[in-house]
């Protein structure tokens, strides 16, 4: 792609959804008024539109959409058969726009995220960036231990390996082109947020302030982030690998240091007292670095034989287009 060749390229905005009935009306209506502030301003071309994809909620959210669909004539959208995730969940809407738009923007049902910044994410569009990454700027409105988790999530997979920017969730434009390199990438388990800095195409951010939430409740407790970090993880480093084998050498060598006072001990001194410490603790010890270690390779090989039967992501059950 190069810069100035789309005056105003046709935009789908992705948004998923799970159990969002308290607040979906208003992101419908909102994001509908948006796009129609885009199109009657030439940044995007008319046929622009909005793809909602309902990753198989269990309240009312589906029936809404539906009804809202006719309402507003720029909605369009999927129902998952059951809920498969939130990754899964872009990746459907990814898949059903893919032959139908210039480039899309994804972002969240809950409002939180500033849509104003969709203008600037067209303006390096235009200037020929392929992938633009929305950067948040602040959490003045999370509490203290979502600012402490979310500042460990990154420091904790940027040390383990995994190329990723700091506050960037899942807010961001992506080309047509750099929309099907993605969609190359076939793993069930898919960690988008690394999938985009391996494409290699050209690329930038664009930072923008978040919002309260206006309703409903977040869908990404400690549990979830705390195993969405560890599918990140293992699916773009091996460094908990490595660190088996580098927990495992210190143990050795720890192991010869103790063998060789117990032998200068028992040679060169009286004070050579059979324990149960001295027995019983290495055991225990050696026993919990081997445990552990097997439960991290059993991850890896886990996700091996999750990904070697090429099972389907997601199933739509049905489709508002």
């Amino acid at each position: 792609m190069k810069s100035g060749l789309v005056k105003s390229p046709k935009l789908a905005l992705v948004i998923p959804c799970y159990n969002e009935e308290e607040i979906i009306v208003e992101t419908i209506e909102k994001t509908n008024i948006f796009l129609k502030e885009l199109i009657d301003t030439n940044k995007v071309s008319e046929d622009s539109f909005i793809k909602f994809v309902d990753d198989g909620s269990v309240d009312s959210t589906w029936e809404i959409i539906s009804s809202n669909a006719t309402k507003y004539d720029l909605t369009t959208a999927i129902k998952l058969s059951k809920n498969e995730g939130h990754q899964n969940a872009l990746i459907a809407g990814m898949e059903s726009v893919a032959d139908r738009c210039d480039c899309i923007v994804t972002l969240d049902a809950d409002l939180q995220q500033d849509m104003n910044a969709i203008y600037e994410m067209l303006e390096r569009y235009q200037e020929g960036y392929e992938v633009v990454l929305g950067i948040r700027t602040d959490r003045s409105s999370d509490t203290l231990f979502k600012k402490m988790t979310a500042l460990g999530y990154y420091k904790i997979m940027q040390l383990m390996g995994v190329d990723i920017d700091t506050n960037h969730a899942d807010y961001r434009l992506l080309s047509n082109r750099a929309l099907k390199f993605i969609l190359q990438l076939k793993e069930r388990n898919i960690f988008l947020r690394g999938a985009v800095k391996l494409i290699g195409l050209k690329s930038t951010k664009v930072y923008f302030k978040t919002r309260d939430r206006v309703a409903g409740e977040s869908k990404y407790p400690l549990s979830k982030m705390l195993s969405f970090a560890w599918n990140g993880i293992t699916s773009f480093s091996v460094f908990p690998l490595k660190m088996i084998t580098v927990v495992g050498f210190i143990i050795f060598v720890l192991s010869i240091a103790a063998t060789l006072h117990s032998l200068y001990i028992v040679i060169f001194t009286d004070e050579a007292v059979p324990g149960w410490a001295s027995t019983v603790l290495p055991i225990y010890f050696i026993g919990g670095i081997q445990l552990l270690s097997i439960g991290i390779i059993g991850e890896y090989l886990g996700k091996v034989y999750i990904e070697s039967k090429s099972r389907p992501r997601y199933f739509i059950e049905e489709e508002l287009k």
